[in-house]
């Protein structure tokens, strides 16, 4: 739906049509239905019926619904609601806030304390603009370390457009110091806002992964922000906050845009990104963008320029002495002797393997990981394998599993985030681990993405007849012949059918579709309840009704004409319909009214509130929530009005089964039933747990993924290249052998 930024502070939605004119469709099909039915219970149903009457009074009805309707349309607008920016924007800070916060405490970022980092401005010149566009105030100067962020947040402040590039080697720690930015800002967001002038905006840092971004659909950052936040943080469309206010945080400059992992997207996007971004940004908006320095530098110049008015910084090596003192502090008062003698090789620079390694935060993440816990031994970092960098680096990562679930057995206390709620063996962890590796190839993308899922192991086509066959089935087990309504073989072949197509069909879009939300929580959401079901009512009455009305005639009629054409008694078949039509329409108009009800409950239970958070977990249960709900209501619907039209065991027995059947099938979420299939279909071949999600939650519990919101990655890239080449190898190996 369109919008118009109003003052910066509100958008204005386009006007759209009122809800009242459903009231004169609604008024029409009661007109519809009492006239069919007085024209039933008119004729003698012994005599022919006069099919030029009984049509007549159907285009006449139809016609009057479609003045009325069309008349009322046209008459009846109103203006949407406004988003109130500033209100949307601090909703979303703290979500944002909660969010990274709890993701730093799952890192250990501040466990014992901030990994020292220096870091300051790249000496080559040509991958930054003019240092007047940089910094105008003065001479062009950036430094921070990691371990005092207060003086690097007033550093990036001090910018002139306040655009930053983080570049670096691998594992030098790129993303911590980006997260740990954005926690600074928003710290101090509000003394921000206190000190901003009229007019001044104090942007929302939102850290997102570049590779979900493709200029080619989106070629204006701000527009795939606003699709990303809306995504991300389904809590921006609350019906309290106004319609539109992920776009009008976007488009107003409200967004401090955290882009991490430039050098993750294929080489040629990256220039491309480049290029988006100068095409993109305003003087107003703000940026951080992080990416390994190699791949920066080659992007800019096949750009043909750098990112405008940017700062770019990198980091210097961790020096020995420093890494030393780290892990001391992560060790006892009084380390051991065998910890003493590896500290003191690390400062002496004796073990050359082991202090290159330890010259990177994801070196002394691995080492304190896998060597810094009860019974682990540290000699081997001082043995052969502390004479190559590259060889420890591969030990540790081998064994940077079984040591994380080794020291953190699982604990079903809520306290303890950082501990897995199941059991798990280290080898098979590796191997579902090394599984996701695979399914989700570095060179292709870092993002898990948990209803991506079934992209990237079913065919379109194959997820079709899956579908299909699974829907069909349903109809096969309980519409069966002599059951409901005394259904011939025939005509429960032609619904069988039917049904599959009609699944299959549909399925051909599932594996692009995102994740829904459903909130079914009832406290302080009560007039929303009732206002929905008011909104909603009529429209899905009149939904309700002709889907009722093709559901209770389908059998009959298709029945019918299969044994009247069978028989060449066209008198026959017209009054049989006509007695066919006469109930049909009643069980339609009471299943439209139930069916309205729903509606407005579907659409309410959709409405997030200021509190939902976009996480893997949440997205998942949330799109599922709404599948059930599809599923419970058209269950219900179905069940009433089939026990009104037939019997009470017809109610009971077929209407859940054609509620399953059309809940699975209707509506634009079926995120959640394709990572069902995808993920049974990947656990009945030991390549995945049975409890996908359960598993992918336990990893990030034990510090072996990260999130980004919905979105699952490995903790370090490191990680997930060196799974990915473990089963590459592991592939080579079993070829060679066949």
């Amino acid at each position: 739906m369109p919008w118009v930024l109003d003052g910066g502070d509100h958008i204005d939605v386009s006007r759209r049509p009122i809800r009242w004119w459903n009231t004169a469709a609604l008024l029409a099909i009661v007109a519809l239905v009492a006239t069919v039915v007085l024209v039933g219970r008119a004729l003698d149903r012994t005599d022919k019926v006069n099919v030029a009457d009984l049509a007549a009074v159907a285009i006449a009805a139809a016609v009057a619904t479609a003045a009325v309707v069309t008349w009322a349309r046209r008459r009846n607008t109103v203006a949407g609601n406004l988003a109130d920016v500033t209100q949307t924007a601090d909703v979303l800070a703290d979500l944002v806030r909660r969010q990274w916060q709890d993701e730093a405490r799952n890192r250990l970022l501040d466990d014992p304390e901030p990994i020292p980092v220096y870091w300051q401005l790249i000496a080559d010149e040509t991958v930054m603009s003019q240092p007047r566009l940089i910094m105008s105030d003065a001479e062009l100067t950036l430094t921070g370390r990691s371990d005092d962020m207060a003086a690097l947040a007033e550093a990036f402040r001090a910018l002139t457009r306040r655009r930053l590039v983080i570049a670096g080697g691998a594992g030098m720690g790129k993303t911590t110091l980006a997260i740990q930015l954005l926690l600074q800002l928003l710290s101090t967001r509000a003394a921000d806002q206190a000190r901003a002038g009229e007019g001044d905006v104090v942007p929302v840092p939102v850290l997102l992964p570049v590779s979900g971004w493709d200029p080619g659909v989106h070629p204006r950052l701000q527009d795939w922000l606003a699709v990303r936040l809306a995504t991300d943080y389904p809590a921006l469309d609350a019906p309290q906050l106004g319609a539109g206010g992920a776009a009008a945080l976007a488009e107003g400059g409200h967004i401090l845009a955290v882009l991490d992992g430039l050098d993750e997207i294929p080489a040629p996007a990256r220039a491309q990104v480049l290029a988006a971004l100068n095409a993109s940004l305003t003087a107003r908006d703000q940026l951080i963008l992080t990416s390994r320095r190699t791949e920066f530098t080659t992007a800019v110049h096949d750009a043909g320029r750098p990112l405008t008015a940017a700062a770019v910084i990198v980091p210097k090596p961790v020096t020995a002495q420093v890494a030393a003192d780290y892990l001391t502090a992560c060790l006892p008062a009084s380390p051991s002797e065998a910890w003493t003698h590896t500290l003191a090789a690390l400062r002496s620079r004796t073990a050359l393997g082991l202090t290159r390694l330890a010259a990177t935060p994801l070196g002394l993440w691995l080492i304190r990981t896998v060597y810094i816990a009860p019974g682990a031994d540290p000699i081997p970092l001082t043995g052969p394998l502390g004479a190559d960098a590259d060889a420890l680096r591969t030990h540790l990562l081998d064994h940077v599993i079984p040591a994380l679930i080794q020291t953190r057995p699982p604990s079903t206390d809520p306290a303890d985030h950082f501990r897995p709620r199941r059991s798990h063996s280290p080898a098979r962890a590796r191997h579902y681990l090394t599984e996701l590796a695979r399914l989700f190839p570095p060179d292709q993308t870092r993002d898990i993405t948990w209803w991506h899922l079934a992209r990237t192991t079913i065919a379109p086509r194959s997820l079709q007849a899956i579908a299909g066959l699974a829907i069909g089935l349903v109809f096969a087990l309980v519409i069966t012949p002599g059951v409901w309504g005394n259904i011939d073989l025939e005509t429960w072949f032609l619904l069988w059918l039917g049904g599959a197509l009609a699944a299959g069909l549909g399925a051909s879009r599932w594996a692009a579709e995102s994740p829904g939300h459903a909130d079914l929580r009832l406290r302080g959401r009560m007039i929303g309840l009732l206002r929905s079901t008011k909104d909603n009512f009529v429209s899905g009455v009149m939904f309700g009704f002709v889907f009722g009305l093709a559901l209770l005639l389908a059998p009959g009629v298709v029945s019918r004409l299969i044994k009247e054409f069978t028989s060449r008694s066209k008198h026959d078949l017209w009054t049989g319909l006509l007695i066919e039509v006469e109930p049909a329409l009643m069980s339609g108009l009471v299943f439209g009214l139930v069916g309205g009800l729903v509606t407005g409950l579907i659409a309410w239970a959709q409405q997030p509130s200021v509190i939902t958070a976009g996480t893997p977990q949440s997205t998942l249960k949330a799109d599922r929530a709404i599948t059930l709900l599809r599923v419970s209501a058209f269950g219900l619907v179905t069940g009433l009005a089939l026990s009104f039209a037939d019997s009470l065991t017809a109610g009971l027995t077929v209407g859940p089964a054609i509620g399953l059947a059309f809940g699975l099938v209707s509506g634009k979420h079926h995120a959640w039933f394709v990572f069902v299939i995808a993920a049974a279909r990947l656990a009945s071949a030991g390549r995945l747990p049975w409890r996908l999600m359960s598993f992918l939650d336990d990893a990030h519990r034990l510090g072996l993924l990260r999130t980004m919101g919905p979105i699952y990655q490995f903790r370090h890239a490191a990680l997930h290249d060196h799974l990915a080449t473990r089963r590459r190898e592991s592939n080579k190996k079993l070829n060679t052998q066949t």
